[in-house]
């Protein structure tokens, strides 16, 4: 019989390599890709960006998180949402191909209109994966998901690089998304044996909205106003510059989004299985922001702190005006996945009325940093980000407190011992910049060797529980590994 603790490992495990192992196979193409192209390529998808996430949250919303919660759900269910979103993808492709002019107009850029009229067909080719991908995540099947999605993104990025060395530009960028799309619905069903019968039910459909019309209202609202900047940068500034922002948010969304997709993945099935038990989802949520704490604490500092010499190592001197927006968004995703945690407490307690009302609540003070900073520059908009980032986490946080009794006050005092040691890192790491380094590389590589002994170091000496706990887990594995089997 697997415990819970044993599935929650299992699940973690398995997420964070299928997470990890997509985000640094795109990384790697990423990185590959900015050095064979220039900032206002990247700065032309970028401002496509909002449009496709917005129709994708509207096919990808709402259901998917009623039929993960739904404990009887039946094979009606998932194929009346199979359906429904097919349906729901087609018109939504057909709109973004008639509003293309309009929108190549608002930001002047004529190439937008055949650029979002391909890039809009991802709507359609994602809702065909949608269904098979939610009933993954909800078995907790991430070992799966990870053979999926490395071998989607290697193929496409392979796809990618090519024709960037052909010289097809911007394409490049955009037929390596198409293409990791295709690969990665086929892969989906080809390892996924559900397949959608010929039946459709709109009772099960309104019975899944009463949960999931308020989870897709807040994914709507989130997914506007996280992908606003862009459309503002877009709109104000020219391409280049919001190429430089967009490869700043990319570099800062690799370690931080990695552990938020864990977070997200893991937690919310895992949460919705004990829903009934109080107790028991504190004491989950505890472990969750501990080992949160020990991963993304040192990592999001020691970016900041490397932040010059990462840039100009990886993508070369060309990109150099994107360090001071990367060092202001570490902050941000310093506390993202935190914000996840809490989140995922309220969904798995079936309370998307409250979640709905933080998302609001939240795109507010969103609206009134657009309205307010875009005047003194992008560094000022980042900035604001960090303030509402900081505020966000209290206002999620409320509502732990008062659901289970686990205050933001409890909550920071359990990870600031985390927070202070990646500090004490940051520090010490950062020191190094006043020796004379005349090679970037070198001084990258003695700055990370240096951050990652002395975190080591000064986690033994506090005794953080989770950093104990992960190494002699590790220990554990890698000695199972190599121990001789019997027989």
């Amino acid at each position: 019989m697997i415990t819970l603790k044993q599935r929650a490992f299992s699940g973690f495990l398995w997420s964070f390599i299928d997470a990890l192992g997509a985000r640094l196979m795109q990384f790697v193409i990423g990185l590959t890709l900015a050095r064979l192209l220039l900032p206002k390529e990247f700065g032309l998808i970028g401002m496509l960006t909002l449009f496709i996430m917005v129709s994708q949250a509207f096919v990808a919303g709402g259901f998917g998180s009623a039929l993960i919660r739904k404990k009887d759900a039946t094979d009606l269910d998932s194929s009346s949402i199979f359906y429904f979103n097919l349906a729901l993808s087609a018109l939504l492709t057909g709109l973004l191909c008639l509003a293309a002019p309009w929108v190549a107009g608002f930001f002047s850029e004529p190439l937008l209109v055949p650029l979002l009229r391909v890039l809009s067909l991802l709507i359609v080719i994602n809702a065909f994966g949608l269904v098979q991908g939610t009933l993954m995540m909800k078995a907790m099947d991430f070992k799966t998901q990870a053979k999926i999605t490395v071998i989607a993104s290697a193929a496409s990025g392979a796809i990618g690089i090519s024709l960037a060395l052909c010289g097809f530009g911007v394409w490049s960028l955009a037929y390596q998304q198409l293409a990791q799309a295709i690969f990665r619905v086929a892969l989906l069903w080809i390892f996924n044996s559900w397949r959608p019968r010929w039946a459709f039910s709109f009772d099960s459909l309104r019975c899944l909205f009463a949960f999931g019309s308020k989870m897709l209202a807040s994914e709507l609202l989130n997914t506007i106003f996280e992908n606003a900047y862009l459309l503002l940068i877009g709109r104000v500034f020219s391409a280049a510059d919001l190429g430089f922002y967009t490869r700043a948010n990319t570099l800062q969304e690799m370690p931080s989004k990695t552990l938020s997709m864990v977070v997200d993945r893991v937690a919310f099935p895992l949460f919705s299985s004990i829903q009934d038990d109080l107790p028991r989802v504190k004491q989950g949520m505890k472990k969750a922001l501990a080992i949160l704490g020990c991963l993304n604490f040192p990592i999001m500092v020691g970016l900041a702190v490397v932040a010059e010499p990462l840039v100009v190592t990886l993508l070369t001197d060309k990109w150099l005006p994107c360090v001071p927006y990367f060092q202001l968004l570490c902050v941000v995703g310093l506390l993202y996945p935190l914000h996840l945690v809490n989140l995922n407490v309220l969904k798995a307690l079936g309370r998307s009325d409250l979640f709905l009302r933080l998302e609001i609540m939240k795109k507010v003070l969103v609206a009134l940093n657009l309205a307010i900073s875009w005047r003194w520059g992008i560094s000022a908009m980042i900035a604001g980000q960090v303030i509402i980032s900081i505020v966000s986490y209290f206002l999620n946080s409320h509502y732990s407190k008062a659901l289970l009794g686990y205050s933001s006050i409890e909550q920071l005092g359990d990870m600031a011992p985390y927070l202070f040691t990646a500090l004490l890192m940051g520090v010490g790491t950062y020191m190094l910049r006043l020796l004379e380094f005349h090679s970037m590389p070198l001084l990258l590589v003695v700055q990370v060797a240096t951050g990652a002994l002395l975190f080591t170091l000064i986690a033994r000496l506090a005794r953080l529980s989770a950093f104990l706990e992960a190494e002699t887990t590790l220990k554990d594995k890698i000695g199972g590994l190599l121990r001789p089997r019997a027989g």
